[in-house]
């Protein structure tokens, strides 16, 4: 169904639909009415209207468990490297969710992300989805010398591995926030079954500094994991975020590290799994947080090929 079908839609206010990124019938279903009269310059009115329709044509809104079943049939995992970070993830990183790696400086996030731009390209019965990857650096950390490593290891054709790999720099939140709801179109022309935002949190950290503007600070950083969560749903994708840790100066027992975006980036990543550096150069991964799955931990390490056990 084209979105100039929706009762109240004409050809101009459609264009302006397409201009603001809702190209299509399920992007207006789940977006919300300010966001289409900031997006579109719409009346309250009018888009409250043209979602409920968009809703309606969908059959959106109450489904069986057994339905819920079957949405999660179509759900495929893309291997990490190591089985044994794998069988912590219950088989490896899913679609339709945000999986968050978070730790500090130099326990392998990156290397996660880069493997994973790679893996994602494999067929599926070596762990892979045989799509492409989406790749939002915001600190400058994607490396194509890396990904030719990794390519080369799993025996595939390097420079296909990075045409492959759509590569986005954000400069700052806003810029962040936008190429996340600009995504639809590059997931549909190119394929792409993962989407990775390395790092989510350090352009929010840096534009929304001291206590008076956290509460915006968190606003947005809701807005834009919902935004990545919506895109894991409606594309059957996986959403993959790096997180930075910050000290607590309270915390006298255990771990003094804590992952930023607060309850935030809590409660939208499906899957909370806390890394570090351990001897030798192995890492360990521990699952913090999961809605199937048990706590524990996984030792893997990272060596010129990528990642493995």
């Amino acid at each position: 169904m084209d979105i100039e079908e929706l009762p109240g839609v004409g050809a101009a206010t459609a264009e302006k639909l397409r201009e603001a990124g809702y190209k299509t019938v399920e992007a207006i279903a789940v977006a919300h009415p300010a966001e289409l009269k900031e997006a579109a310059g719409l009346g309250e009115g009018t888009a409250i209207k043209v979602i409920a329709a968009a809703r309606d044509s969908l059959q959106m809104g109450f489904m069986t468990g057994i339905e819920v079943l079957e949405k999660r049939k179509t759900m495929r995992k893309i291997s990490t490297g190591s089985s044994a970070l794998d069988g912590l993830l219950g088989g490896g990183i899913e679609t339709q969710a945000i999986t968050e790696f978070f730790g500090e400086f130099g326990s392998g996030k990156t290397q996660i992300c880069h493997q994973l731009v790679v893996n994602v390209q494999l067929p599926e019965e070596e762990g892979g989805l045989g799509k492409n990857a989406l790749y939002i650096d915001t600190e400058n950390t994607f490396r194509p010398e890396r990904v030719i490593q990794m390519a080369e290891a799993k025996g595939l054709k390097p420079e296909e591995a990075l045409e492959n790999i759509v590569v986005a720099r954000a400069y700052n939140s806003d810029h962040q926030m936008l190429l996340v709801e600009k995504a639809e179109e590059v997931i549909r022309e190119k394929g792409i079954g993962l989407v990775i935002v390395d790092s989510l949190t350090s352009h929010f950290r840096s534009d929304y500094t001291g206590r008076g503007m956290l509460s915006d600070r968190q606003q947005k950083l809701n807005r834009h994991m919902h935004a990545l969560q919506r895109l894991s749903d409606i594309h059957n994708l996986a959403v993959v975020v790096t997180n930075q840790v910050m000290m607590r100066p309270d915390f006298f027992f255990g771990d003094p590290t804590a992952p930023i975006g607060g309850h935030v980036v809590a409660h939208a990543s499906t899957f909370r799994v806390y890394l570090r550096k351990s001897k030798g150069g192995k890492r360990v991964a521990r699952l913090i947080d999961s809605p199937n799955l048990p706590e524990g931990e996984a030792i893997f390490t990272v060596v010129k090929e990528g990642i493995k056990d």
